[in-house]
């Protein structure tokens, strides 16, 4: 899951355009001809060291007083500033209830970090020429395509990576959490409803992996080694990688924790994300993620090398969609880049951001002000609760006002339980109607039923007389439990999990067997219904 923060609202949108207007026409005036050398691509730096430094000194309370207050068993932070770390620190426990303290090289997930990486692997493949950021998917993917066939020939790289390729939100998340591969999802993305063709922003895991699988096809290889060839080994980053099967083997590693009922947390689930790797499976540390900043931040150096050109990875910084448009007269306009979110604030400074989310237990962050050489990510070992950003805008809010602007973490976390709740049944399907209908006989609704988009669905009826439903390659079962007439119930699993859904069978009357089901939880782009064959 990622998430995209609305852009803070600020005053003085008017002011920057007045003022480069102003440069402009001075500029004119002084040469009599032409107008000046344009200004440069950032401000001239505000902060100072003494204005970094006091924030950096904030940042022990911030993060312990936030592990308190939200009970995240643990936290690691790295800060840069000016191509130097200046604070790397670990806090808290790798698992819950057993030995082992997070350190600096504590190997996290990253869930939606892991787009921003991915975008400075492909600036890195896009230098050596072997694809580009505007050339088109289809000749790299020859089983890949989209609803639309003209859409299909000309989708690009970019298109894929800033979420404008039409796709809709979260296109093949669901057949992820049923067990399909990567291959499989891709090559299922044509069933999907397209919107007009970059004309808006909807955020899509596997339209990233799309691309990135592409630009590994592009140069021979496979994801994986690409990231680890043209990133992390040039760069130094020993302990990031793109592979779950190394996270899982690391032994400094952070668990991934959910917090239960009762408000305690638990390491109840293990979140493999090969599947999406471009997009979401992603491993590192707080060591390593210092190291890619500072690289982010010096152009595509380090230590005087340039491990990424700087051209492409420019590119990446850049808007290419709006993301969120602003919300009030003098609200600030969001922006999605190539893996980033992109925005300006009142200074016309750029800000660069991302974050990361896995319901199963991960939230991580990253800012950056390229303009001041500065910037923080933030890693955690639990679920989203706001920890991970409210870290990291506070002390963004610090070095820059002296203070933070407001208090970040009931805000950050209010906007995850928000996204939680948006995907949940709009029915409460633990309270049948006082008038429920009795179900048909378990003969009515047993078999199996096709999909083009999910695959077969069968279901069975135990001895008992209860029903289950299974689909997905392993398969996945889920145990029905009836709701009203021919509408039943079940819980939904995975990282896309939103509580109880409704299945209705459908076409069963005087005696027949049903002719089709519908499964709510599939349902919301339409491709839910499976029919019998």
């Amino acid at each position: 899951m990622g998430v995209r923060r609305q852009a803070r609202h600020h005053r003085g949108t008017a002011l920057i355009a007045a003022t480069v207007a102003s440069l402009l026409s001075a500029g004119y005036a002084a040469s009599g001809t032409a107008a000046a050398d344009p200004p440069p691509p950032q401000p001239p730096p505000q902060l100072t060291k003494a204005d970094v430094d006091d924030a950096v000194g904030t940042l022990d309370r911030v993060i312990r007083d936030g592990m308190k207050k939200t009970g995240v068993p643990g936290v690691a932070v790295a800060v840069v500033h000016k191509d130097r770390v200046i604070y790397l620190k670990g806090f808290g426990e790798r698992r819950v209830g057993q030995s082992g303290a997070i350190d600096p090289d504590t190997v996290f997930e990253l869930a939606s970090l892991s787009k921003p990486l991915a975008s400075t692997v492909v600036a890195g493949a896009v230098g050596d020429r072997t694809i580009g950021w505007d050339d088109p998917v289809a000749a790299e993917l020859p089983r890949f395509a989209l609803k639309d066939p003209w859409v299909t020939e000309h989708v690009t790289v970019a298109d894929l990576f800033s979420h404008r390729s039409g796709l809709p939100d979260h296109s093949g998340d669901l057949l992820e959490d049923l067990g399909f591969d990567r291959t499989y999802i891709l090559e299922h993305l044509r069933y999907e409803p397209l919107s007009p063709f970059r004309a808006g922003y909807a955020y899509t895991n596997f339209g990233v992996t799309a691309a990135g699988q592409a630009v590994a096809n592009a140069n021979d290889t496979t994801w994986e080694k690409l990231a680890e060839d043209t990133l992390y080994g040039p760069a130094g980053m020993n302990d990031t990688s793109s592979r779950f099967t190394d996270y899982d083997k690391a032994k400094n590693k952070a668990a991934t924790h959910v917090k239960d009922a009762d408000g305690s947390w638990e390491a109840k689930y293990v979140r493999d994300a090969d599947a999406q790797s471009p997009a979401g499976g992603a491993s590192s540390t707080a060591r390593d993620m210092a190291t890619w900043m500072r690289l982010q931040l010096a152009n595509g150096k380090l230590g005087g090398e340039q491990i990424i050109p700087a051209d492409p990875l420019e590119r990446t910084h850049l808007p290419e969609i709006v993301s969120g448009p602003p919300r009030a007269p003098a609200g600030r306009t969001g922006f999605y880049g190539l893996g980033w979110n992109v925005g300006y604030d009142d200074q016309g400074r750029l800000r660069l951001g991302h974050s990361g989310a896995f319901e199963l237990g991960v939230n991580t962050s990253v800012n950056l002000l390229p303009g001041e050489q500065l910037g923080i990510t933030v890693l955690t070992n639990g679920a989203p609760v706001g920890l991970a950003d409210s870290v990291a805008l506070d002390f963004l809010d610090t070095a820059q006002y002296g203070r933070p602007t407001t208090d970040w973490l009931p805000l950050v976390d209010q906007v995850y339980r928000q996204q939680e709740e948006e995907g949940r049944s709009p029915t409460d399907y633990t309270k049948p109607p006082g008038n429920a209908a009795g179900a048909r006989s378990d003969d009515t609704y047993t078999g199996t039923y096709d999909n083009d988009f999910y695959g077969p669905l069968t279901v069975t009826a135990a001895g008992n007389g209860e029903l289950t439903m299974s689909l997905g390659p392993k398969p996945t079962a889920f145990r029905l439990t009836h709701f009203d007439g021919d509408t039943f119930s079940f819980e939904t699993a995975g990282e896309n999990a939103t509580g109880l859904s409704g299945v209705t069978f459908k076409g069963a009357s005087n005696g027949a067997k049903a002719a089709k089901v519908t499964v709510e939880a599939f349902d919301e782009n339409g491709l839910g219904t499976f029919a019998r064959p």
